[in-house]
């Protein structure tokens, strides 16, 4: 099982979930399409920053070449609500590059369904931000007993953070592209003191803040900041994430900053992504089926190499008694989704069948490396099946062995059995042979 951890013991925001996605490989360009889809006016920086010594990543929404208005990360920010006169107010703002000078009004959260709606944005991306946003709405609404569709939001509808929360869809919607992910999170930190909204002056964590967080553990700790924010918070709850739980092998850790750097506290947001301890990835595939009775064999044998060739995972041919008692074989196909259409083409230009089958399923499959050991025959590569760190298949590559015996006039079975024999030994003698990814 893919696992997702999110350790929060600095809390969370929207620029600090995407700057950490960022880090943890998410390419950028996910992130600049998504956001440039709203036409927003923004522009987008990414910069590498220290956070009490830990090297994170830094995630801005520009604004005419200034970081865009961020007071819904900082103490004192608005919340939404419903009312409809323009006002100011002044209020502290250490998450800013530059001191705070009013709010816009913001949008209304009709505003920004149609926003996001009319975005050529991946479904997927534009599902999950609105999403997030009816997260808000649902929150702000309960709190202030009002209709959802009546809510307005300050600085959460503000253009940085909307391009924080798509951003963050985008991110999402990437990182589980190749199967799902089960999203963990450590017990929350949200800070303390005192935050100032719109209706007064509320102890942290805010009312929406507090309200989407209902049934995760959270704790006040180090600052008497506002360290989780109510984008954060619906970005956390969007992925229904389960609690820290059982032994995790990771293969990517992300950092994502905080603008605040006080002395001694890593202000950063911690995304580790591998998989559970002891269990075979999982991940989604395409299983295509087309039932052929009027297709000489060797067509048949030559299009599932040629389907292999193309980059399908797996092909078979299978025999099967058709209708009216005719013979028959099944060729079955498995493939990433992104492959799936192509490889459908494929299949009715180069066999005879007017249809086919397809649906998605779920596949779990152990890790693979390779390793090579010197053989009298010369050295061959060793396929290894990983169950987490343990070893539970090796087989010799089948070329590998058929190139050796073809040199040295040697039978393949000799070949193949004295690979087997120098893995052995390599194995109990726990060698380290040189690993091929």
């Amino acid at each position: 099982m893919r696992i997702a951890r999110l350790e929060c013991f600095a809390g969370i925001a929207g620029d600090m979930f995407v700057a950490a996605a960022v880090d943890a490989g998410v390419p950028w360009k996910e992130i600049e399409q998504a956001v440039a889809a709203l036409q927003l006016g923004t522009a987008l920086r990414a910069s590498r920053v220290d956070r009490s010594g830990i090297a994170a990543m830094r995630f801005e929404v520009l604004v005419d070449g200034h970081a865009a208005e961020a007071a819904e990360q900082a103490p004192g920010h608005s919340h939404a609500h419903t009312h409809s006169h323009p006002h100011t107010h002044p209020h502290e703002s250490e998450h800013l590059q530059a001191p705070q000078q009013g709010h816009t009004h913001g949008r209304s959260l009709a505003e920004i369904r149609r926003l996001i709606a009319a975005a050529p944005l991946a479904a997927g991306v534009a599902q999950r931000a609105l999403h997030i946003f009816a997260l808000l709405g649902a929150a702000e609404a309960s709190i202030h007993n009002v209709p959802e569709d009546t809510i307005h939001f300050h600085e959460v509808g503000s253009v940085d953070a909307i391009a924080d929360i798509v951003a963050a869809s985008a991110a999402i919607e990437f990182l589980e592209r190749e199967g799902p992910l089960l999203w963990e999170v450590s017990p929350i930190n949200v800070g303390g003191g005192m935050v100032e909204c719109a209706h007064g002056t509320f102890p942290v964590p805010a009312p929406a803040t507090a309200s989407l967080l209902r049934g995760l553990p959270t704790y006040s700790a180090h600052l008497q900041k506002e360290l989780t924010t109510p984008t954060g918070a619906a970005i956390l709850r969007s992925l229904q994430p389960q609690l820290i739980s059982g032994p995790v092998a990771f293969h990517t850790i992300g950092y994502g900053a905080g603008t605040r750097n006080p002395a001694g506290f890593p202000n950063v947001l911690r995304l580790s992504l591998g998989h559970a301890a002891g269990q075979p990835d999982s991940e989604t595939i395409v299983v295509m089926e087309a039932a052929l009775d009027d297709l000489n064999p060797q067509l048949q044998a030559h299009a599932a190499q040629r389907l292999l060739a193309a980059g399908a995972l797996d092909t078979m041919l299978t025999p099967v008694l058709m209708k009216k008692g005719r013979p028959g074989t099944l060729l079955i196909v498995l493939a990433q989704p992104q492959d799936a259409a192509r490889l459908e083409a494929m299949i009715f230009r180069e066999t005879s069948t007017l249809g086919l089958r397809t649906r998605q399923e779920q596949r779990r499959v152990l890790a693979r490396r390779h390793q090579t050991v010197p053989t009298a025959y010369g050295p061959i590569r060793i396929k290894l099946g990983l169950l987490g760190a343990e070893v539970v298949n090796a087989a010799p590559e089948f070329e590998d062995c058929r190139k050796a015996a073809e040199a040295h006039g040697m039978p393949l079975k000799t070949v193949h059995q004295a690979a087997v024999a120098a893995w052995s030994v390599a194995s109990q003698a726990n060698a380290s042979p040189e690993v091929v990814s």
